[in-house]
């Protein structure tokens, strides 16, 4: 199945009614800021709106961040338009919730 289909999912119940349910796409997302930045790009990324959680963490990677959208093709805007975008964020690893 692929990816930009998982947003809604349709299923018949025991008394064969159709139900169809909206699943959020979701994604975590491992962010590497510039050495000091760190606080930084926290602050940039919690006023993105579908940012839901962020995070500082100590290893391989600085912040962890996970990111709610109604569709994949939102997810990704997001993550490519305004994630990688912020000043001082070097890298990221995005990780999809299936």
């Amino acid at each position: 199945m692929p990816l930009e289909s998982l947003s809604l999912i349709t299923f018949k119940s025991p008394k064969t009614q159709v139900i169809t349910v909206q699943v959020l796409a979701t994604a975590f997302v491992l962010i590497n800021a510039e050495i000091g930045a760190e606080s930084e790009v926290l602050k940039g990324l919690k006023e993105i709106g579908e940012v839901k959680e962020a995070h500082m963490v100590y290893g391989v990677y600085d912040i962890i961040a996970r990111i709610e959208t109604d569709t994949m093709q939102e997810l990704k805007d997001i993550i490519s338009w305004k994630i990688r975008r912020l000043d001082k964020v070097r890298s990221t690893l995005t990780m999809i919730v299936v």
